[in-house]
């Protein structure tokens, strides 16, 4: 099994005590996956053994924030790595729709894909806050820069290329708005 189009997709996994979860993430990924990452935010529960036992390669960054930890997870990627799947670890994510994600940028179709809860999001999936930030911020880049999304959800994935031009810098909560901003700005194909 190849992964679509020939991508070559790395892994980036921001992780903070999700030992027990991982394994489902881990286990899921698809063997044509180039390499794994997990960043590992100062977790106390041995998620870093978990995840170099299951055979991803474990990038330490003490400092909390997801954009942190994205950030750190993009640094080591290997130079083979043509587009970078960002996944939650605490199996929130579906590790079984990658190829479902990718799709589109095999195809040529998009440059960045978003996989969107708010469109198949179980009941209680989204808590009350997130459905109204979601909401919020999706109508600001609608009516500031003209793009329609229905959510900032984490699992996501991104041609390399794509994502250099992005030049990401928040290092907190709002990387995934950064990113979507971002692209709107640069023109970007992109797709939930």
């Amino acid at each position: 099994m190849s992964a679509p189009g020939g991508l070559r997709v790395g892994i980036v996994i921001p992780a903070h005590n999700e030992a027990a979860a991982l394994p489902h993430v881990l286990l899921a990924s698809p063997p044509w996956v180039v390499e794994v990452i997990v960043v590992d935010t100062a977790s106390t529960d041995g998620t870093p053994e978990v995840a170099r036992r299951l055979g991803a390669r474990v990038v330490a960054e003490p400092r909390r924030g997801y954009g942190r930890a994205c950030l750190a997870g993009i640094a080591a990627l290997s130079p083979e790595v043509d587009t970078v799947l960002f996944m939650d670890a605490d199996a929130a994510d579906r590790p079984e729709e990658m190829t479902r994600l990718l799709g589109p940028i095999a195809a040529g179709e998009a440059e960045l894909v978003i996989g969107a809860r708010s469109l198949a999001a179980e009941p209680g999936a989204l808590t009350p806050q997130q459905r109204f930030g979601n909401a919020l911020a999706c109508l600001l880049m609608r009516l500031i820069w003209g793009v329609r999304h229905t959510d900032l959800g984490p699992f996501r994935a991104i041609r390399r290329d794509a994502l250099a031009r992005l030049d990401l810098r928040d290092e907190t909560w709002g990387w995934t708005v950064e990113m979507q901003v971002r692209a709107a700005r640069l023109g970007l194909a992109v797709r939930e």
